[in-house]
């Protein structure tokens, strides 16, 4: 495979390899180093990228597993999550630090979860990929994806409403 045929094959979701490792890395230099290995690693696969049905859900996977040896490493040991694609600039000021403080709590319950359940919330809600793409870049089950996004919506409503009730059971 050449060059160019290279580039037009990854130019689609080359942006979403980077947004899965930032979410998962939260470093945006960490990111990009995983972005580039992703890259290459296709590279590599060269001519045998075409007999793969998605070669999307092939990047998606290599993102994720990338991803996760690293966090498992030595040097990624301090990594937080952090996502900074939220923002709502036609509020006003008040809206905006209200907007913020609410988005900095659902990153830190986030966080939280367990390594699956981040990467599901992360491909689902800010990738937007359908269940069933999702179920084939984790090996996992549809059913089984539904279930870990559902059981983390969960969890962050339940955290949310815990944080905005300051306490007061709400009933």
């Amino acid at each position: 495979m050449k060059q160019h045929e290279f580039i037009n094959i990854i130019t689609p979701f080359k942006d979403k390899i980077f947004r899965v490792a930032k979410r998962l890395l939260t470093s945006v230099e960490e990111a990009e180093d995983a972005t580039q290995e992703v890259l290459v690693r296709l590279w590599n696969k060269n001519d045998g990228l075409l007999k793969y049905n998605s070669v999307e859900a092939l990047a998606m996977t290599i993102t994720k597993n990338y991803c996760l040896d690293q966090l498992k490493s030595k040097r990624a040991s301090n990594l937080q999550l952090v996502h900074s694609n939220y923002g709502d600039r036609a509020a006003g000021v008040d809206k905006q630090v209200e907007d913020k403080d609410s988005w900095n709590w659902v990153e830190r319950i986030i966080d939280n979860l367990p390594e699956q359940q981040k990467i599901i919330v992360q491909m689902r809600e800010v990738e937007e990929y359908e269940f069933s793409e999702i179920a084939e870049m984790l090996d996992m089950n549809e059913t089984a994806v539904r279930v870990a996004l559902s059981r983390a919506r969960k969890v962050i409503r339940e955290k949310l409403l815990e944080k905005h009730s300051y306490g007061i059971e709400v009933n």
